[in-house]
């Protein structure tokens, strides 16, 4: 216990939020006021007397007159011996196989003997004198009416309907399957249960929700909005999809450690932790590759990972700080090959997800992943857009010279690598609207990739750019221990100079390189961006639960 109140406090401290109470204080007020309306259901109030609108007792940050209501009639369902939250309920059918099973078949007015026991969320409700209406809605947003006449259910039980049911609510109905005589397929009810009672109301379905409410709670715009829900429904689709493509090539799925002694696979800030029960400090993964390496040096030669990733970094309409990545390792692969399979990976996914490889975005406009992909190499396409011939020799003077006459972003710690890929991102990154691959990287950006076989100076490396950003990124992986060595020394020297992006020495995964990985070709591509490019939403749409900051 005294752990938990030491624990309390240090929430209540960290917690104020300049309206003078706590988190803790304000969720014990609440509770104070649900208890306080039930103490008065209990000594036999009307529901109406139980509540305070004003709230002159708990004050303007308690609960509103709707909410204690509602708190009012669980209240009074608890006493007169009705569970609010049942533990289980003779649902035998969902509401999207009553609708595809009967949709179009009865005649208004016309009823069967057939009987179900459905369950969804109450989105409307119209009570009468003898008889009342509610829509029900399944989680796929297929609705179906439900009907409660006193003929039926009985006089009393009509009656508690009224008192105790609101829209949000879950609700369980069983009867017979009718068309009413305005021909809407329902189910006459003979019984009914509250399947769980919602204390808090929904936003009003006929209006849009705003996009603070979708972000900060996604919860609401899965009930009200049909394109949240298809969102994460595709999602699904999309990910199995990937699954299965991984299946028919022989790739095994793994997973790697999300906590890591060092940070590496990729250039990009991380996130700090630190382990009591070890005493160190640890780094949420920013790449599973290294670690998927070790697989392939261990024997494991087709190899896949879908995993969640981690950077400190900026967050805009295609990063966040948590994302879900995937990354894949062929041996006996190269860029060329692990190319092939992303695309093939790509296509395959909108054909599952949407049916075809052309998809409609959601701005209206058609997109399509089909037929081969375009591609073009860093140098050659930034020599053509200079209108002068860029090689890997060419100096970090002359190339920080042109940076600066075009205004042209610069690092603190520049290197040609990076000047280059500034300068190419200043003419092309945006403007590559169709699937196109760019290909042959400097080296000095591209620490884990392996040496062009032909070009000295750059690596054998391929970005993905799709609607004017990249999704994917692909490599002939190096696998050469002392190369690789050198590489990471002259990161660990940038990373001294201020380089927050740069990687450190790994000094295990150099140890599992000197056991001897094959030749692979290695591929990542981030699921969020994938969901991205195929519906025209931005990253935080893809996510079903986007990280937010706080409201103060």
């Amino acid at each position: 216990m005294t752990d938990f109140i030491e624990h309390g406090a240090q929430s209540e401290e960290a917690s104020e939020n300049g309206t003078g109470i706590s988190t803790v204080e304000r969720a014990q007020m609440l509770l104070d006021q649900d208890k306080a309306i039930a103490a008065k259901v209990d000594q036999g109030l009307e529901l109406e007397e139980a509540v305070d609108p004003s709230n002159r007792e708990f004050g303007p940050r308690a609960h509103p007159e709707q909410v204690q209501m509602r708190v009012a009639k669980r209240a009074l369902m608890l006493k007169q011996g009705i569970a609010p939250y049942p533990v289980h309920l003779d649902v035998t059918d969902r509401i999207e196989h009553v609708r595809a099973e009967y949709e179009g078949k009865l005649e208004p007015g016309q009823e069967t003997e057939d009987v179900v026991g459905i369950a969804g969320r109450v989105l409307f409700l119209r009570n009468g004198g003898g008889l009342c209406f509610v829509q029900l809605s399944a989680g796929d947003g297929t609705t179906i009416q439900g009907m409660i006449s006193k003929k039926e259910v009985g006089a009393d039980s009509l009656k508690s309907f009224k008192q105790l049911v609101d829209l949000g609510d879950q609700l369980y109905v069983r009867g017979r399957v009718i068309a009413s005589k305005t021909g809407e397929l329902s189910v006459f009810a003979t019984e009914w249960a509250i399947a769980a009672k919602a204390l808090q109301p929904l936003p009003a379905l006929h209006k849009e929700l705003s996009d603070e409410q979708r972000t900060r709670k996604p919860y609401l715009a899965m009930i009200a909005d049909e394109a949240t829900r298809d969102m994460v429904r595709r999602r699904s689709k999309v990910v199995s999809s990937l699954r299965r493509t991984f299946e028919s090539q022989d790739f095994l799925e793994v997973e790697t450690p999300m906590l890591q002694t060092v940070h590496g696979g990729a250039a990009a800030r991380p996130f700090t932790t630190h382990m009591n029960a070890f005493d160190i400090d640890l780094f949420l993964r920013i790449a599973p590759e290294l670690f998927l390496k070790r697989c392939l040096v261990g024997g494991i030669e087709r190899v896949f990972e879908i995993n969640r990733d981690f950077r400190n970094e900026g967050v805009d309409g295609t990063h966040a700080p948590e994302f879900t990545m995937l990354e894949a390792y062929q041996a006996y692969g190269t860029y060329d090959t692990i190319g092939d399979l992303t695309k093939q990976l790509v296509q395959q996914a909108a054909l599952d997800a949407f049916g075809s490889t052309k998809v409609t975005l959601l701005g209206g406009e058609e997109y399509d992943f089909g037929g081969e992909w375009k591609t073009m190499t860093m140098y050659g396409s930034l020599s053509e857009a200079l209108g002068e011939e860029i090689t890997p020799e060419t100096s970090v003077e002359h190339l920080g010279a042109i940076a600066d006459k075009l205004g042209v972003e610069r690092d603190e710690v520049e290197n040609h690598g990076k000047l280059v890929e500034h300068l190419w991102e200043h003419f092309y990154e945006d403007k590559l609207y169709e699937p196109t691959f760019v290909r042959d990287f400097p080296v000095e950006t591209s620490p884990l990739v392996k040496a062009h076989r032909s070009k000295p100076g750059m690596v054998e490396k391929w970005d993905l750019y799709v609607r004017g950003f990249e999704l994917a990124t692909g490599y002939s992986e190096l696998n050469d221990p002392v190369v690789q060595r050198e590489r990471f020394i002259q990161q660990a020297k940038d990373a001294a100079a201020g380089d927050e992006e740069a990687t450190d020495i790994d000094e295990d995964f150099l140890e599992a390189l000197g056991v001897g990985m094959p030749p692979t070709g290695g591929m990542g591509m981030g699921i969020d961006r994938l969901l991205i490019a195929l519906t025209g939403a931005t990253i935080r749409e893809t996510i079903t639960f986007p990280l937010v900051k706080p409201l103060v």
